[in-house]
């Protein structure tokens, strides 16, 4: 067979038979030695014309062409398979010749790449509905194939969202794929236990199955992948506890637990890499571990666990058996030692055999009495405290009592007396520490559930340090002799309005309520006639003005998209809880008025203080600050509301991308923001091309922040969730980066 263009042809070892061979002119089956044509580069035998005669060949098989050209015969010989080229000095021959040789197994039959075996074994168990493309036919081009990204011909990604998948996801399917970064299979309908061989997946980094319906327990498999950053398995039926082992995947960064059935303890996490977590609408229970991980998260980390306690989420753990008893009318309770005294000295005298009868009548007055006052109490032990510190007062009163004839009836109404007191002094101690209450060392008034470590003399004899001056007021650093650092805010009295002392120090105690990772608590609080002090934590990092613009030791530079996202993503959450938990606004959000705590983490400060202005803020001479202010409340008669503090946070999440003052923020329309953006941060050497993506992506959030109508921007809580969802599909990007950049 002789042609001008190239044929290329396939035979099958099994099909090989007598009347194939009729289709070559010349071909038979030849036995021997190999050697090479010194004019061909080819595996040639010279030899006779011979009948079509099958012979043994053990070792493969030999073919024999004979061309009218060739003066002699060329024999070409293959074990497996062989693609040989022919040409002469007359013509080009353009032969091409396939041979698949197997003596077991047909050429249907063979063996696919292992990545796609395990993908189509997957299919098998998961995909009942039959809507995943996959297929034997296939199996050489699986990677591509929808939802499958390969490097090296090795899938690094699986993600199949929304697929309608409704199976299981069966053991020893896709636990093959070695070198798996990201797997996702969220929104789907796949039931039964999570498998129990995930440990094989050693590379994975990113692990969703949310929004499924994944029964049993959490996958014990897991607590092995010590790569593993991202972990969502929210939004399924996973019951029993959260194992304790969590604590250590310490690159986790991103853990959703959320709307499941698991009950038992909280694991006292402690990752400085996680920074997002959500185990709320499960069965939980106990005290929430009190670490600097969790922290960081607010109320809605943890809500709708009824069972759940502790400072985190401001709820106050009860014993297991109170410790009155089930009924406090109904059980006899020792009174505490200083009752036992008063009682024994003012008995003295009396005839108990003929007032038998009437004792056991005031007995028990007394035991219901003081049963009904610790009824109320939470902190029992409070009242052994109070008592013993009450005890040498009352033995020299009774003493007194006793000596002036005071016996009987009289003496013991002196005792009810001395209880209800004390009844009075521990309710006044448990309000205090309920955080019903505000108690104050001497002038200096304490927030709720705050330790009272100075005094207003030490505060006034610390030494002071102007770190600024703001629209409401001076800030001071103040190192106390007890070493203490704390932030001292003195507010302009001429910027105040003429509120009442009671109406400031009900909304300092709201303000003082607030806790929450990214917001800089208030501790204390004093006033007196025309001067108002605020003490705050001390941020050791200074401001994030001075971050973006420079200070005096610092040079200003446009900061890496991730640390605008970070410190955007820390604001969002302090502002939605204040907006959120509390019902407040902030009203004054600006660059200068975000924090940098220890770890650099941005806290917000100076927050809900716009109220007790006698008019709206407002600094002519500052135009950044008035950039800042929302066209709506530009007004002089219109406060600060919820949707003001988004527009502020937009333009702030403007200036953290430009690295700009807001005053230097043009008014563009948002198709010459982008344009605008990346011409003032220029070239980086660190930010490559898909650098561009994400900084619009977070320009995005900061443009429907910006807008004009205050209906039309989102809520903080929005914002928030845009912002995670940014960070959600960065983490999918870096696992495939880390894997082509060669980073473990």
């Amino acid at each position: 067979m002789l042609c001008h263009l190239p044929l290329l042809l396939t035979i099958p070892w099994n099909t090989i038979s007598s009347p194939s061979l009729s289709l070559f002119s010349g071909l038979q089956y030849h036995q021997g030695v190999k050697w090479t044509h010194p004019t061909y580069p080819f595996e040639v035998e010279p030899k006779k014309k011979e009948t079509h005669k099958k012979k043994p060949n053990p070792g493969g098989f030999s073919f024999c062409f004979f061309f009218p050209n060739l003066t002699d015969p060329l024999v070409l010989y293959s074990n497996n398979m062989m693609l040989v080229l022919l040409s002469t000095s007359h013509f080009l021959l353009c032969f091409f010749i396939t041979l698949v040789a197997s003596s077991t197994t047909p050429a249907s039959n063979l063996s696919a790449p292992p990545d796609a075996t395990a993908l189509l074994a997957f299919k098998y168990k998961a995909d009942l509905n039959k809507n995943l493309p996959f297929s034997q036919n296939t199996t050489f081009h699986f990677c591509q194939w929808p939802g499958v990204k390969c490097f090296q011909q090795k899938i690094i990604r699986l993600v199949l969202r929304d697929s309608d998948l409704g199976g299981i996801f069966a053991p020893k399917t896709l636990t093959s794929l070695d070198q798996l970064r990201v797997l996702g299979l969220q929104n789907n309908s796949l039931t039964g236990p999570i498998p129990y061989d995930l440990s094989k997946l050693t590379n994975l980094k990113s692990l969703f199955l949310d929004h499924n319906s994944f029964s049993g327990s959490f996958p014990p498999p897991l607590i092995s992948l010590h790569r593993l950053r991202t972990l969502d398995l929210s939004y399924n039926n996973l019951s029993g506890p959260i194992p304790s082992a969590l604590i250590s995947l310490d690159r986790l960064y991103y853990l959703r637990l959320d709307r499941n059935l698991f009950n038992g303890s909280i694991p006292p996490l402690n990752q400085s890499s996680l920074l997002t977590l959500n185990v709320s609408f499960n069965n939980l229970s106990g005290a929430i571990p009190v670490t600097p991980t969790l922290l960081r998260f607010d109320l809605s980390s943890f809500s709708s666990n009824p069972s759940l306690c502790g400072k985190i989420i401001h709820k106050e753990c009860h014993p297991a058996s109170p410790f009155f008893g089930p009924s406090p009318a109904a059980v006899t309770v020792a009174p505490p030692p200083a009752v036992v005294i008063s009682q024994n000295q003012a008995f003295q005298g009396v005839d108990l055999a003929q007032n038998g009868q009437k004792m056991k009548h005031k007995k028990d007055v007394l035991i219901i009495g003081f049963s009904s006052g610790a009824f109320v109490l939470i902190g029992s032990v409070i009242c052994f405290v109070i008592a013993a510190k009450k005890q040498k007062t009352q033995k020299k009163s009774t003493a007194a009592t006793a000596s002036a004839g005071i016996i009987g009836p009289t003496a013991e109404s002196v005792a009810v007396m001395q209880i209800d007191r004390q009844e009075n002094e521990l309710e006044e101690r448990v309000k205090r520490v309920q955080g019903l209450h505000v108690g104050k060392s001497g002038s200096l008034a304490f927030c709720a559930g705050e330790a009272h470590l100075y005094t207003l003399d030490q505060l006034m004899r610390g030494s002071a340090e102007l770190l600024g001056r703001g629209t409401m007021g001076t800030t001071y650093k103040a190192v106390l002799d007890n070493r203490l650092i704390v932030c001292v805010k003195r507010l302009d009295a001429s910027k105040l309005s003429d509120g009442s002392k009671e109406v400031f120090e009900q909304h300092m105690e709201s303000v003082g309520g607030l806790r929450h990772p990214n917001l800089v608590p208030l501790r204390a609080y004093f006033q007196a006639r025309e001067e108002r002090l605020l003490i705050y934590d001390y941020q050791p990092n200074g401001s994030l003005f001075s971050l973006i613009h420079g200070s005096k030791s610092t040079r200003a530079k446009p900061l890496h998209w991730t640390s605008c996202l970070k410190i955007a993503e820390d604001v969002a959450q302090g502002l939605s809880y204040i907006h959120q938990a509390w019902r407040l606004v902030h009203g004054n959000l600006k660059s200068s008025n975000v924090l940098l705590g220890p770890d650099f983490e941005a806290c917000v400060s100076d927050y809900c203080l716009a109220v007790l202005a006698n008019s709206p803020i407002d600094d002519e001479d500052d135009p950044d600050a008035t950039a800042y202010k929302a066209p709506e409340t530009r007004s002089s008669s219109q406060q600060a509301t919820s949707k003001s503090d988004v527009y502020a946070f937009g333009v702030l999440l403007l200036e953290l991308i430009t690295g700009k003052p807001p005053s230097l923020l043009p008014l563009l329309v948002p198709q010459d923001v982008v344009n605008w953006v990346r011409s003032t941060r220029g070239h980086h050497q660190d930010e490559g091309a898909g650098e561009d993506n994400r900084l619009e992506m977070l320009l995005e959030v900061a443009i429907a922040c910006s807008l004009t109508s205050p209906e039309q921007r989102p809520t903080m809580w929005q914002v928030l969730k845009m912002l995670q969802e940014i960070k959600e599909t960065v983490l999918l990007e870096d696992s495939e980066l880390d894997l082509q950049t060669g980073m473990p």
